[in-house]
């Protein structure tokens, strides 16, 4: 039986204690694609970032990963990297590191190899099944141009980290369409009251609750749940108006028609009723996000993954009732507790209907038996708030562009926004492929590139500051990049909550953080 199975059969077992707190961010389903998930660093220079990374992820218990590093350990090392000691002296880094790595989660699976040439590479790579893959610079250009092509040719997502004195930054190239279901919005966004189009066990109930509602105690009428009493006044005002208030003004006028039924001034319920008007009755629509998922084409054999089959599913059934799947959560309310429940129990069960519905529409499809009821209950739950996470294309990439939006326009007394970052991403771009560089030859590698950006005096003192550092690291950039990194890394595996797009840098000396599409 598997962790997610044991759970569900609410089997207790010492994972939920171990990852307590890392399951109310993920829960089982994002614990156990984390568990089954293997990772390949390929680990250079001074070689602290990629394993302050791996840190990340072996503590919350990735199944396994892998260190490609043919340095051995030397004296510099032990300054940086938290993970070496005295006994490490003339070892190989990744053979050490991978050791006392596993120390940190035993249940997690640990491997090196410490040959790193164009040769072994490959040969590597197409012995082993990857499901992420981190490289760290300074990488020889036909070493990078072999982690490229793999990556592409199985599509594997890759991270591209660079860290050097106290910049650093870190960049996801993605191999196709990243599907996130559950991207955790706050709960109020995800509240769906249906007010506006409520179905028979709705109506009926909460007509129940207020059909005598002038008549009722001071107790009963100041604990009718706000939900009943939008939909009484509701149909009130549309049998004056005739329609629903759907505007600002028309809205502004129904909070002083619901006002005006309390029995005193400051009636919690009524209040409550008053709070949510604005945000609770809307007509249905789609959100934008929702939209780009329903009129994306996969191309096969994409289109049947589970995530397409359930998509399908869902566009059937807005097309059959125009709107989506209901959530079924409530938000807390003034009411009799017994009300409360029965109220809860009226959403939640016509949330278990459309999940079924939906179920039936899967069905039809001839790939159905790879789809889940868990996935079908989760696509529904988070349906309006779906996402695509769409690759970057880096024959698009026009850099001359965005430096001249980012540097050029970059006028402190013009613009209430901090400095770009972007100069340390150009600084530390320069050094890909070698571990030290003079300010002079980054600066020139920077004006090849881009001729506008190296004459700026930002980018002079941010290519100095790197050379400065002679590709050294220090630890608590490093830590912290590595920390980001691998919170990065967990969002895709799981497919919860939003990756950045695309890269990230990093300013130790400020203390600040820019995420620039590159």
């Amino acid at each position: 039986m598997d962790y997610q199975n044991r759970q569900n059969a609410g089997v207790p077992i010492a994972k939920e204690q171990k990852y307590d707190r890392q399951l109310r961010l993920w829960a089982a389903h994002g614990q156990q694609a984390l568990e089954e998930a293997e990772i390949l660093l390929i680990n250079t220079g001074s070689g602290t970032v990629g394993v302050e990374t791996l840190k990340n992820l072996v503590l919350p218990g990735v199944g396994k990963f892998t260190i490609i590093d043919d340095a051995k350990v030397c004296d510099a090392d032990l300054g940086v990297n938290f993970f070496l000691d005295k006994n490490s002296l003339g070892s190989y880094r990744a053979e050490c590191c991978v050791r006392h790595l596993q120390e940190l989660n035993p249940e997690v699976k640990g491997d090196f190899h410490s040959v790193l040439d164009v040769k072994s590479l490959k040969s590597y790579l197409e012995s082993r099944s990857f499901s992420f893959v981190l490289h760290t610079f300074p990488l020889r250009p036909d070493l990078l141009a072999i982690v490229q092509k793999h990556v592409a040719t199985y599509k594997i997502p890759l991270i591209s980290i660079h860290s050097v004195g106290f910049y650093s930054y870190f960049k996801i190239k993605l191999p196709t369409v990243l599907p996130i279901v559950d991207t955790h919005p706050e709960f109020e966004a995800t509240t769906d009251l249906r007010l506006l189009n409520p179905w028979k066990e709705l109506s009926e109930y909460s007509a129940s609750l207020t059909k005598e509602i002038k008549t009722l105690s001071a107790h009963k009428h100041g604990h009718i749940p706000y939900v009943a009493l939008l939909l009484h006044f509701l149909d009130e005002w549309k049998k004056i108006h005739g329609t629903f208030p759907l505007k600002y003004a028309e809205k502004k006028a129904f909070k002083e028609f619901v006002a005006a039924g309390a029995l005193e001034v400051g009636e919690e319920n009524f209040e409550e009723a008053i709070a949510a008007i604005m945000k609770t009755i809307k007509s249905p629509s789609l959100s934008s996000s929702i939209l780009e998922v329903f009129e994306h084409h996969p191309e096969d054999p994409e289109s049947n993954l589970s995530f397409w089959i359930i998509v399908d599913a869902i566009k059937q059934f807005y097309t059959r009732h125009k709107v989506l799947p209901l959530p079924g959560s409530v938000p807390d309310m003034k009411s009799e507790s017994t009300v409360y429940v029965k109220l809860q129990n009226i959403y939640k069960e016509k949330s278990r209907q459309d999940v079924a519905e939906v179920l039936e529409l899967v069905q039809n499809h001839p790939s159905h038996k790879i789809v889940s009821k868990r996935d079908v209950e989760d696509f529904c739950k988070n349906a309006a708030f779906v996402k695509l996470i769409h690759p970057s294309d880096d024959s698009k990439l026009d850099i001359k562009a965005i430096v001249e939006k980012e540097l050029i326009n970059d006028d402190p007394s013009l613009n209430l926004q901090p400095p770009s970052l972007l100069p340390i991403y150009l600084a530390l771009k320069a050094i890909s492929h070698v571990s030290a560089a003079s300010s002079t030859d980054i600066l020139a590698i920077i004006e090849e590139n881009t001729p506008k950006a190296a004459a700026l005096k930002v980018v002079r003192s941010v290519s100095e500051e790197v050379a400065r550092a002679r590709g050294g690291e220090l630890h608590n950039i490093s830590a912290f990049t590595g920390g980001m990194i691998a919170q990065e890394v967990i969002k895709i595996i799981t497919k919860q909550y939003i990756p950045i797009d695309n890269t990230c840098i990093f300013d130790g000396i400020t203390s600040r953080v820019q995420v620039i599409h590159l």
